[in-house]
């Protein structure tokens, strides 16, 4: 990809661009789901986070869990989640939102003091559609869309995964990104689209 390409991907639909990484280990915890599939995302969180050279950690010292993935039926059903509303903002207005426009996803990222990461709730609601995604799909497509905080316009018209003979696996172009966001040279926030060019940089510097 060219910085072109790669500066959309951080481009959000208000012409803001922001390029934002976790700025401590990942602590995932995971509701509404069986011990199987349990096993797949938290793999493929695993994954993701080994390829962007970061950490995982056995408890976050302000939540506990940093990481949180809900799966539900039906999107009131968060409003019964004990004090999910302390710790997402205007927790009722936005499930009203959701229902009101069918959304099947969503993802609330908190920040530190720098701008980094610090926190991702992550709520999938299994409509006709996710529900017959395999789960190592809807795992591996969950785990690359927060590992970092893309535009949210960045993966509507191609997704970040791909057909390997009947594998799905992560475009390269988007792994190397991945990495390249992560590059310990490189700032864990950027508000300048010229971060593009040092992202590409990056990418080329490792190939």
């Amino acid at each position: 990809m060219d910085e072109t390409e790669v500066a959309t991907l951080f481009t959000r639909s208000d012409g803001q661009f922001l390029c934002a990484r976790w700025g401590r280990p990942i602590v995932p915890v995971v509701f509404g789901v069986d011990d199987a599939t349990l096993a797949t995302l938290k793999g493929a969180v695993e994954a993701v986070v080994a390829l962007a050279d970061h950490r995982m950690g056995e408890t976050d010292p302000e939540l506990g869990a940093n990481l949180m993935v809900f799966f539900l039926r039906d999107w009131e059903e968060l409003l019964a989640v004990p004090h999910l509303d302390r710790l997402v903002e205007g927790l009722g207005p936005l499930v009203e939102r959701l229902a009101a426009a069918d959304a099947n996803q969503y993802r609330v990222f908190r920040f530190d003091e720098a701008g980094a990461i610090r926190a991702a709730f992550v709520f999938i609601r299994m409509d006709a559609a996710l529900k017959d995604v395999p789960a190592e799909t809807l795992a591996l497509s969950q785990a690359v869309q927060f590992i970092l905080l893309w535009s949210d316009t960045a993966f509507t018209d191609r997704s970040a995964l791909a057909m390997a003979g009947d594998r799905t696996i992560l475009r390269p172009e988007i792994g190397a990104l991945i990495r390249a966001a992560y590059d310990p040279v490189l700032p864990a926030v950027a508000t300048d689209p010229s971060h593009a060019l040092r992202l590409v940089a990056r990418i080329g510097a490792a190939q």
